[in-house]
C-alpha cells in the first residue's frame, strides 16, 4: 500500500506516462476515476445537493488537511484551495511535477456534476501554484456568468456547454 503522502507523487508520474501515451488515454483515465469517485459522491449529492456537496469537500477538507475555504450559498457552493496539499506534494519532489496536475481534479468532478444536473466552475488560476477556486452551480446561466472571472478556466472530458 502507498502512504499517501506518496500518492500525489504516484499519481503524477502515472499522468506523466499516460499523457505520453495521447489526450485520449489520459482523459479515459481521469473518466475511470470519475467512476469510482461515483461510488462516493453520487447519491449524497443527487439526495442533497449542495448540501451534499458540502458535506463531501468538508470531510475532505478535514481528512486531507486542506488550506481551503467552503462557502454554501442558496444557489451555488464555492471552494477556495489556499494550499493544494496534493499539488503541493507534486511540486515538493525530485521529480518534475506534469504541466497540466491540476486538470484531473476537474476530470474527475466534471462528469459527476454534469451527471447531477450543477454547473461547474472550475478556475484553476495557474497551474504552477497550489490554489483554485471551484463553483457549482445549480443554474447553468449563472454559471456561464461566472466563467469570464476565471483566469484559468478548466475543462473535462464530454464537457456539456
Amino acid at each position: 500500500m502507498i502512504p499517501s503522502d506518496h500518492f500525489p507523487r504516484f499519481y503524477n508520474e502515472v499522468f506523466k506516462f499516460l499523457e505520453a501515451q495521447g489526450q485520449e488515454v489520459l482523459e479515459q483515465y481521469w473518466l475511470e476515476i470519475s467512476k469510482n469517485q461515483e461510488r462516493h459522491t453520487l447519491e449524497l449529492f443527487q439526495t442533497k445537493g449542495l448540501q451534499g456537496m458540502y458535506e463531501y469537500w468538508e470531510h475532505i477538507r478535514i481528512e486531507e488537511n486542506c488550506d481551503l475555504d467552503i462557502e454554501l450559498h442558496e444557489d451555488r457552493l464555492e471552494l477556495h484551495m489556499h494550499k493544494c496539499p496534493s499539488l503541493s506534494k507534486v511540486m515538493d519532489n525530485d521529480a518534475t511535477p506534469m504541466s497540466r496536475y491540476c486538470d484531473h481534479c476537474a476530470g474527475w468532478i466534471g462528469p459527476i456534476m454534469d451527471k447531477v444536473g450543477y454547473h461547474l466552475v472550475y478556475d484553476v488560476i495557474d497551474r504552477t501554484r497550489p490554489q483554485c477556486t471551484m463553483k457549482v452551480f445549480k443554474d447553468a446561466a449563472a454559471a456561464k456568468a461566472a466563467e469570464p472571472d476565471a483566469k484559468l478556466l478548466m475543462g473535462w472530458p464530454g464537457r456539456r456547454d
